[in-house]
C-alpha cells in the first residue's frame, strides 16, 4: 500500500490451521512489521503485514472484532471475511499492549463511523419514502399487494423449514454447535500457549548459537592472546640473555683494557717516566694489601 501506517510494530505472525482448528502455523519467518493503515476513500482501518512479496495480513477492522491476550507475549484476532484466525507473538508485554491499545482505538473508530453512516442512510431512506408515496399511490398499493401476498406465503415457507431443520437435527442442533464451539474456544488458547512456547523456545536456541559462536570467537581470542604472550616471553628471555651476553663481553672489555693500561705503564716506566714508576708502586701497595685481606 502506498499509505503511510497510523501505526507500526513488529511480531511473529501465525495463522490458525484450517483443518485442525486447534493448532498455530507460522506465516513468517521472523519478526516483521505489522501496520495500521487507513483507507479515506472507502472509510476502512486495515491490518497489513508483508514478507517479502507475501501478504502475511490482510485484515479489514470491523466493529464485532475482538482482540484476545492470551499470554504475556501472545495474542490473536478472528477475521471472519478472511476466514482465518490471525496470532501475533511480540519481544514483550509492552508491546502486545501497545497493539492491544491501538486495535481497540481503530475499532471504535469504526463502529462511531458506521453508526453515523447507518444514522445518514436512514434519513435519507425516509424521506425518499416520504416522497415516493405522494408521487405515485399506485406504487404504494402495489407494495401492499405484494406485502400481503409475502404473508400468505410464509407459513408454507415456514413448515418447509421446519421440516428440513428436522432432518438435520443430529448434526446441526443448537446443542451440537455449541458442544462444537465451546471446544473451539477450548482449543485456541491451549493453541495460543503452544505457539507461544515454540516461539520463545525458538528465541532460545537462537540466543543458544549465538551464545556458542560467541564462546567460539572468545576461545580463538584466548588462543590468541596466549601465543602472543608466549612470543613475548621468549622474546623477553632472548633479550635478558642478551643483556647478560653484553654484560659478560663488557667485562672482558674492561679487564683487558686494564691490562693494557697496566702495560702501558710498566713501559713507561722501564723508560725511567717519575709518574709510571710511582703508579707501579701504587698498584704495587694496593695489590698487597687486597692479597692480605
Amino acid at each position: 500500500m502506498g499509505e503511510t501506517p497510523i501505526f507500526s510494530t513488529k511480531a511473529h505472525v501465525f495463522h490458525i490451521d484450517p483443518q485442525t482448528k486447534r493448532s498455530w502455523i507460522p506465516a513468517s519467518s521472523a519478526a516483521v512489521n505489522v501496520n495500521f493503515y487507513y483507507d479515506p476513500s472507502r472509510n476502512l482501518y486495515r491490518i497489513i503485514s508483508v514478507e517479502g512479496q507475501k501478504a502475511v495480513i490482510n485484515s479489514t477492522v470491523t466493529p464485532n472484532m475482538t482482540f484476545t491476550k492470551t499470554s504475556q507475549k501472545f495474542g490473536q484476532w478472528s477475521d471472519i471475511r478472511a476466514n482465518t484466525v490471525y496470532g501475533l507473538g511480540f519481544s514483550s508485554e509492552p508491546e502486545l499492549n501497545k497493539f492491544i491499545e491501538k486495535f481497540q482505538e481503530v475499532k471504535e473508530a469504526t463502529r462511531s463511523s458506521q453508526q453515523h453512516k447507518a444514522h445518514h442512510n436512514g434519513n435519507i431512506s425516509v424521506s425518499s419514502s416520504l416522497s415516493a408515496r405522494g408521487e405515485s399511490p399506485r406504487l404504494s398499493s402495489e407494495l401492499h399487494n405484494d406485502m400481503m401476498l409475502t404473508g400468505s406465503l410464509l407459513p408454507h415457507q415456514r413448515s418447509q423449514s421446519l421440516s428440513g431443520l428436522q432432518a438435520k437435527h443430529l448434526t446441526d442442533s443448537p446443542k451440537y454447535a455449541t458442544k462444537e464451539k465451546q471446544m473451539s474456544s477450548i482449543a485456541l488458547p491451549q493453541s495460543s500457549a503452544e505457539a507461544q512456547l515454540r516461539y520463545e523456545n525458538d528465541r532460545l536456541k537462537l540466543a543458544l548459537a549465538q551464545s556458542s559462536t560467541n564462546a567460539k570467537k572468545w576461545e580463538i581470542e584466548l588462543q590468541t592472546l596466549k601465543s602472543n604472550n608466549t612470543r613475548l616471553t621468549n622474546a623477553l628471555q632472548e633479550s635478558t640473555a642478551n643483556v647478560e651476553e653484553w654484560k659478560r663481553q663488557l667485562q672482558s672489555l674492561k679487564d683487558e683494557n686494564n691490562k693494557m693500561k697496566h702495560k702501558i705503564v710498566e713501559l713507561e716506566a722501564i723508560h725511567g717516566n717519575p709518574e709510571a714508576i710511582e703508579e707501579l708502586e701504587k698498584n704495587y701497595i694496593i695489590g698487597n694489601q687486597i692479597a692480605n685481606h
